[in-house]
């Protein structure tokens, strides 16, 4: 089965004639396996292709606040070149969205990394003999609750 790259990569290098079915492969730009001599497409030229909506400085902002970062000087080069960054960002996200992978298995399942615990760790396994403690359980264990909610102070609603 071919990549998603193969697949576009072949569909580019190659020219229908008119009125055929036939996909004969381009000999100013392929050699005699027909395989293209130069690159025929850029991720830089594909996303192009798709229309985005700058990042304005407000977004930049507000997701340098989310991220507890000092976001740069409105108009320095350093936020346009960010702004520009992160627009070509949302922009692949975006292409990547639009991908349909309906009826596509996957190629290979990764297996899962089984970690051996030594004797100098401590093993995050819980023996056989305790029991779980779960749900309402676990409330009785905080020092305030509400129904069944825990209470936990904060420094504007500590309590003296």
């Amino acid at each position: 089965m071919l990549s998603l790259a193969a697949r576009r990569t072949a569909s580019i290098c190659r020219v229908r004639l008119p009125h055929t079915r036939a996909w004969v492969p381009d000999n100013d730009t392929t050699d005699e396996l027909g395989l293209p001599t130069r690159p025929v497409w850029s991720v830089r030229e594909l996303l192009s292709s798709y229309a985005t909506t700058p990042l304005s400085y407000q977004k930049l902002a507000h997701l340098h606040k989310l991220a507890a970062l000092i976001p740069p000087v409105e108009g320095s080069p350093a936020a346009e070149k960010l702004q520009t960054d992160m627009t070509e960002l949302i922009r692949l996200v975006e292409a990547v969205r639009l991908i349909n992978t309906d009826g596509v298995e996957p190629e290979n399942l990764l297996e899962p990394i089984v970690l051996s615990h030594t004797e100098d760790m401590p093993s995050a396994t819980k023996s056989h003999s305790e029991p779980d403690v779960g749900g309402k359980e676990l409330l009785q264990h905080a020092e305030r609750t509400v129904t069944r909610f825990y209470i936990v102070d904060t420094p504007s609603t500590r309590r003296r």
